[in-house]
């Protein structure tokens, strides 16, 4: 089990990230457009730059929604690999077959 405070801080920046979303889209397309002024473009960087780190969608982690592991996760499954193969065993997940030869 991972530590509780770091899922909260990821939980955090969940948070962050969607109060944010609107307004970093839109300096964005401001600073890649090419049409406006380099000073519009500037400001728009400066900006952008001054929102809070943690608003930035590439800060997120993806972690096991069972274990909140960091580590061998499956996006489709939003989990480990090592809660897969408990839920797996127990005959949680439809579908899944343990492997034996």
């Amino acid at each position: 089990m991972a530590k509780t405070s770091s899922v909260e801080k990821n939980n955090r920046r969940r948070k962050l990230v969607a109060r944010y979303a609107s307004k970093r889209a839109a300096l964005k397309a401001i600073v890649m457009d090419q049409s406006k002024s380099i000073e519009e473009r500037f400001k728009a960087q400066l900006e952008l730059a001054a929102l809070p780190r943690n608003s930035a969608k590439i800060r997120i982690r993806n972690r096991c929604e069972v274990s909140g592991r960091p580590r061998a996760y499956y996006r489709k499954l939003k989990m480990s690999r090592v809660a897969l193969r408990q839920l797996g065993n127990f005959g949680l997940i439809p579908g899944l077959v343990k492997s034996s030869w």
